[in-house]
């Protein structure tokens, strides 16, 4: 019974420094449009140029990470690309001119990309067989709670101390932390089918092919993810200038994020169920309407208040902080739920270049919404961008129920989900 254990040693590990490469990441995210404007007195294009660079970087990297992690020995990969992420955090507190910035902010998309890819195929390794759906879904969720407490921690830190030095130094100090974690985490050997997908393919000449750096059986499954990154993107790039400028919240981006985790954990309690059973197309399906429904208010509210058709009340109780608890219950709901999806139509030794595909979609759409966001509002104006991110949102839902469901259910190789 104890190897069909969910929550067993390296497993919390993995999750746990999972938790903090993204905490490092995201405490930082809604701040820096603020410090780049401030500091260096940049544009809204040119804040989301510069900020777009790091994902365009990581996207560069994922589809090469998926090769490396299932081609060399996963630890010794992890390790590596953990320790670079850490050291790019210096960088920032060195980094005196814009131009220095952008460079240090651009170079580390690279580790990042790496390090995300190799973490989450190191968990899914030391997940039993029998526990890997609900295992997968329980590791999304540590990102997921990092991105909504960290931006809350570091808008905290900000308010009380306005140090941006301080907030640099946080992010270096848990990363380092969550490299220590990994250092001791044992990997287990690999399973029976595993060794059966390594064991023919080294008796196969060693060809290089699209499919070693992305999963071409899972590519509907990556398009779709790339219209639900490219509005999160805009979402947590510019929520902070947008509720300041637009609807006259100065401390609201905090609370924010807090409700967003609030509906990330309401999302485990909500579809735990359904995910343990193998549903992923219904957990994917209901996450993303959920999400929509959010991103729409979150829009509409404050229009509608423009245009005098609804109080400023409601606006900020509905369309704000209402659409936070949405927009975190869909994506707990569609964020594993599309992970086990990628995983499924995979092999077991493609399992590296199936967790770079479901991130590198995942990056392409956050790379896309922050630089047509900042173009959209320095054009057009932030409302602008927020409808532009419902119109995208609305376009993933309509692909998915059109035809990526058909799609996964065909190319499934788990019987055990659909």
């Amino acid at each position: 019974m104890t190897q069909d254990r969910l929550w067993n040693r390296n497993y919390c590990k993995v999750m746990a420094a999972n938790f903090t490469l993204f905490f490092a990441f995201y405490v930082l995210t809604p701040l820096l449009p603020l410090y780049l404007s401030e500091h260096f007195g940049a544009t809204k294009d040119v804040i989301g140029l510069v900020l777009s660079g790091y994902t365009i970087t990581a996207l560069v990297v994922r589809p090469f990470s998926g090769y490396v992690v299932d081609t060399f020995p996963r630890k010794t990969v992890l390790m590596v690309c953990f320790s670079a992420f850490a050291i790019f955090f210096a960088g920032y507190l060195a980094a005196s001119s814009l131009l220095l910035f952008t460079i240090v902010r651009t170079l580390h998309g690279g580790p990042f990309g790496a390090l995300t890819v190799a973490n989450s195929t190191v968990a899914i390794d030391v997940l039993p067989s029998s526990r890997r759906t609900e295992g997968i879904g329980y590791y999304g969720l540590s990102n997921n709670l990092a991105m909504a407490i960290a931006p809350t921690v570091g808008i905290f830190i900000y308010k009380l101390t306005d140090s941006f030095e301080l907030l640099f130094w946080l992010a270096l100090a848990v990363a380092c932390a969550g490299w220590l974690t990994d250092a001791t985490v044992k990997t287990k050997q690999p399973t029976s089918n595993r060794q059966k997908d390594d064991c023919n393919a080294k008796n196969k000449p060693q060809t290089l092919s699209w499919d070693r750096f992305f999963l071409l059986r899972g590519w509907l499954l990556g398009i779709n993810m790339v219209a639900f990154g490219f509005s999160f993107g805009v979402l947590s790039n510019y929520l902070a200038i947008y509720g300041k400028e637009v609807m006259g919240i100065t401390g609201g981006t905090g609370t924010y994020f807090m409700l967003c985790s609030v509906g990330l954990i309401l999302s485990r309690l909500q579809g735990g169920k359904a995910l343990r059973q193998g549903r992923l197309t219904f957990n994917a399906g209901s996450g993303m309407v959920i999400s929509l429904v959010g991103y729409t208010l979150f829009i509409l509210m404050p229009t509608l208040n423009q245009l005098s058709l609804v109080s400023y009340q409601w606006s900020i109780i509905i369309g704000y902080y209402g659409s936070a608890l949405l927009i975190g219950l869909g994506n707990g709901h569609m964020w594993p739920a599309f992970q086990n999806m990628t995983i499924s139509v995979a092999s077991n030794s493609q399992r590296g270049t199936a967790n770079s595909t479901i991130l590198v979609s995942w990056d392409l759409g956050m790379g896309l919404g922050i630089l047509l966001g900042g173009v959209i509002s320095e054009l057009l104006g932030y409302s602008a961008a927020f409808w532009t991110v419902v119109l995208v949102n609305g376009s993933g839902v309509a692909l998915f129920f059109m035809a990526t469901k058909q799609f996964f259910l065909k190319r499934n190789q788990n019987p055990t989900v659909f």
